[in-house]
């Protein structure tokens, strides 16, 4: 049997669920990592839910050219067809964290503290860390993963009480010490802020002027975390 192989942010967001799981993939797409988990006898079974029959359908076509059975196919937004005991780790990977946080708020059973989540935002990071610590989820871990010229930051959290994020954290990582990337991620967090911050100070308008001002702190506190590193 040909084995399914995977891009680096699908293979590090694989790597990092449970083994004898049962998953709940959300926004599987192509249903990647549910096929490669099973295909490997890595987790007991998976839920592929999309809110496109398209998508959902290229998953079930990737289940057949792998030969994996063990997968529920479900077409819903989120988790609106998933319940609770079905699952004990949900995957969100590859889309927005405007939409992350729309699919929690409608599973609030996602913070009782017995589901890992693995969120992995591809826009709106900072706004999604400061939804989760202000929304009763808490941080058991960060990672980076460099992919096709990108870093994307992937978040473990849990339901469970998380004190307030600092500017810091919620715009450079929770939970990023130690990963090889994390210097090259604030590097590239501090660049994108000095970028936007030039362009709001040579503005007349006194918004643009306050605006640059928050930013401005948001940057200072991403360079007191670089020089820890």
């Amino acid at each position: 049997m040909r084995q399914l192989q995977l891009q680096p942010r699908l293979q590090l967001l694989a790597s990092l669920i449970p083994e004898g799981s049962r998953l709940a993939d959300v926004g599987t797409d192509h249903g990647y990592v549910p096929v490669y988990l099973l295909q490997r006898g890595l987790i007991e079974g998976a839920i592929a839910s999309d809110i496109g029959a398209e998508p959902l359908q290229h998953a079930k076509n990737t289940a057949a050219e792998y030969e994996v059975e063990g997968i529920d196919f479900r077409l819903c937004p989120g988790l609106d067809a998933v319940a609770p005991e079905e699952c004990d780790t949900i995957l969100i990977a590859g889309m927005g964290g405007e939409t992350i946080i729309t699919i929690l708020e409608n599973a609030p059973w996602t913070k009782r503290g017995e589901h890992l989540l693995l969120l992995q935002p591809m826009t709106k990071v900072e706004m999604l860390r400061k939804w989760l610590a202000d929304n009763g989820y808490t941080f058991t871990g960060e990672r980076l993963v460099f992919d096709k010229d990108h870093l994307y930051p992937i978040m473990l959290v849990q339901g469970g009480t998380q004190e307030k994020l600092t500017l810091g954290q919620q715009y450079g990582g929770v939970m990023l010490d130690g990963d090889p990337l994390y210097g090259e991620y604030l590097d590239e967090r501090i660049m994108k802020l000095t970028v936007a911050i030039d362009g709001l100070m040579r503005a007349k308008d006194e918004g643009h002027r306050a605006t640059a001002q928050e930013m401005d702190a948001i940057r200072t506190a991403l360079v007191e975390k670089r020089r820890t590193i």
